[in-house]
């Protein structure tokens, strides 16, 4: 048996296999010169997420839900309604969807839960008082409500939208809360099929006769699809202001605003003038723009019998068509049912089939030539229209005033609310509300956010730089598209061995035998990796690269892992080295130092201090840490001390700053 030569393909098979491997399991990402290292992506668990402080003096509601994951705890704050539609069957009258306070099914911040919608094709009703039972009155301040919602499975046909409940006796005792209680503002996300909408109504209370209308905003110009189906939380925000207009953002974008009185359905304020509704339309009243000629005539060769298509005279029957064959033959295979009756079913006749004979010819049965548009035809004939001389237009009815009109030109002063409700009718589950918020300040609804939503957001983008999180954020978690890409690239595959599992040689072995062929034929890898390899390349570059700018994000995230130190601030180190006997300064004056006032350190804070020339700072401090190394080499214990109680505090020192030069000098002589 020949003896088959080494294959030249395999080595480069070898590495684009291995190559595939490591960029599909590794986590870091490499772009360009930018290397994410293991070490500067923290777990999931180390945000050091802190449930924030809810201050009744600041906030009308506020709700994280934190505290109540316990066994009916969320009784404490929250009524699950017991109440019945009335326009509804008893069997799926009752609110009986089911409540849970519990974690995200994909957890991204420890200790962080929310309130969830467990069950589907229920009704399901929740409320809660504002906090210390204060109202909000419409007044001279803003109202601004927020809240975060997580469409855990997606959604179909279903709604994620909060209700504000109105003061009155109607929501006195939430047990009884339903679809009926009275509320001021319905604001949130609704989807059935391809109908997505983004809910703002407030209910208008008439000035004159005490009738509510439901007013609907006016559609946002984007459709809102990604909330629907991403799978991640987003934050809706309302801002109602005194001057009657409004603003609505989705996670921090504006996406609808405009004035309560020009951007809602019906109208706030009527017309002054209606229809008379008495008036009628005279019977000699014309309103034809344009009547048929009376002096037109009929042609005499207009033949309005003429068909629109008749027979092609130029066609001509085919040679060998079989005239005296039939199209249908009976199936001489049939046999007839035992249990066929010919009282009651009829004489039984076997199927027919398509005649075999007319495989074989040109065609069979009786020809008929194709069918062609008539030169002739001209269709049933009408008069031209002209212009009526008697035209009198359009008629309407006169305008009269309208007896209920009222002109209401602060339609922000709405019914007081005094609670929260959320009641819902969903075909998906698992729908979880989190971070209520209502207020009268937009700053405390951002400040509520950074805590809570931004925190969220900057985790999901730090897991989302590893290719694993960003495929299956790109697949939308749904394993099936695994199944599917594993049954694509298995057909080429499978066709391929069978190809060569049928040329098989009984001499040769199958290992043999593919290397050979390919040997052989090195274009079959070719083949291979552009069938295969297409698909991988394709994913690859929409989980890698479908993000703008990553070196930025990428260059960002480095800027705020260590938070630098202001100039003016360094004075103070340096000095705070200088106090203490034993040579080293108190880390505690160093943190505070560091934080400031406020004693907290937020990521846009961090951006801002950092000046635009900071890689040209950063490579300047290498080289001067590299020279003092140098420098110290023969006393390398105390050096080693000295960086070490150095790296114990919080604060970068910046070792080109004549200030923090001078106070690591004095702490070094110090040391000696």
């Amino acid at each position: 048996m020949m003896k088959l030569n080494r294959p030249r393909w395999s080595p480069l098979l070898w590495q684009i296999t291995l190559l595939c491997a490591v960029l599909l399991f590794h986590n870091p990402l490499v772009h360009g010169n930018d290397e994410i290292s293991t070490e500067s992506q923290p777990a999931e668990d180390a945000e050091q997420y802190e449930t924030p402080k809810v201050d009744p003096k600041r906030m009308y509601f506020a709700e994280h839900f934190d505290d109540l994951f316990g066994e009916n705890a969320i009784e404490k704050r929250w009524v699950k309604s017991q109440a019945k539609k009335d326009d509804a069957a008893d069997e799926v009258a009752k609110y009986d969807g089911e409540w849970a306070v519990e974690q995200p099914q994909r957890p991204i911040l420890s200790n962080d839960y929310g309130l969830v919608l467990k069950s589907k094709a229920k009704h399901a009703a929740i409320a809660s008082h504002l906090l210390l039972n204060r109202p909000f009155v419409f007044e001279d301040k803003p109202l601004v409500v927020q809240y975060e919602v997580n469409l855990q499975e997606g959604q179909e046909c279903g709604g994620s939208y909060i209700k504000l409940l109105s003061v009155g006796d109607g929501t006195k005792d939430l047990k009884h809360f339903h679809d009926k209680t009275p509320y001021t503002i319905m604001f949130g996300p609704d989807k059935c099929g391809n109908d997505v909408k983004l809910h703002f109504i407030f209910r208008h209370v008439n000035p004159i006769n005490g009738t509510i209308t439901e007013k609907h905003c006016n559609k946002q110009k984007d459709r809102l699809d990604d909330p629907f189906k991403d799978k991640r939380p987003h934050l809706y925000q309302l801002i109602i202001r005194p001057d009657n207009t409004y603003t609505i953002r989705v996670d921090h974008k504006t996406v609808n605003e405009g004035s309560l009185l020009t951007n809602f359905t019906p109208a706030v304020n009527p017309s002054a003038e209606i229809d008379d509704p008495e008036d009628r339309k005279p019977e000699n009243w014309d309103d034809r723009e344009k009547i048929p000629d009376p002096e037109a005539r009929k042609p005499d060769d207009w033949n309005e019998d003429e068909p629109a298509q008749i027979p092609d005279p130029k066609a001509t029957k085919p040679a060998g068509w079989l005239d005296d064959v039939e199209e249908m033959v009976p199936d001489s295979s049939a046999v007839k049912p035992a249990d066929w009756d010919n009282d009651m079913d009829g004489e039984w006749e076997p199927p027919l089939i398509p005649n075999p004979m007319c495989e074989k010819a040109v065609g069979c049965g009786l020809w008929k030539a194709p069918m062609v548009a008539n030169p002739n035809y001209k269709g049933k004939w009408r008069p031209p229209l002209i212009a009526n001389i008697n035209y009198q237009g359009k008629w309407a009815p006169r305008k009269i005033p309208n007896p209920d009109f009222f002109e209401d030109l602060t339609p922000f002063r709405m019914t007081p609310i005094s609670a929260v409700g959320i009641e819902l009718w969903s075909m998906s589950n698992d729908i979880l509300f989190d971070n209520i918020v209502i207020c009268d300040d937009e700053s405390v609804a951002d400040e509520w956010a950074a805590q809570t939503f931004d925190l969220k957001v900057k985790t999901l983008d730090r897991q989302a730089q590893t290719l694993w999180d960003r495929t299956m954020r790109y697949i939308n978690y749904k394993p099936g598209y695994w199944g599917a890409y594993f049954v694509y690239c298995s057909i080429p595959l499978i066709a391929y061995i069978w190809f060569l599992w049928s040329r098989r040689d009984k001499e040769e072995t199958f290992v043999s035998r593919v290397l050979k062929y390919c040997n052989n034929n090195p274009w079959m890898w070719a083949v291979l990796i552009v069938v295969v390899g297409l698909p991988v390349a394709l994913m690859i570059y929409f989980m890698c690269f479908s993000k703008g700018d990553t070196k930025a994000e990428i260059g960002r995230k480095k800027k705020n892992d260590d938070y630098p130190v202001a100039e003016n601030e360094q004075d103070g180190l340096a000095g705070a080295g200088e106090a203490d006997d034993d040579g080293r300064s108190s880390k505690t004056k160093l943190n505070a130092a560091a934080t400031g006032s406020s004693g907290s350190r937020s990521a846009s804070s961090a951006g801002e201090a950092y000046p635009e020339d900071e890689d040209e700072h950063d490579g300047d401090e290498a080289e001067d840490d590299e020279e003092e190394d140098e420098g110290q080499e023969e006393d390398a214990q105390e050096m080693a001390a000295a960086e070490e109680e150095a790296s114990s505090s919080d604060v970068p020192v910046d070792s080109k700053s004549s200030e923090g030069g001078e106070g690591l000098k004095k702490r070094r002589a110090q040391l000696h």
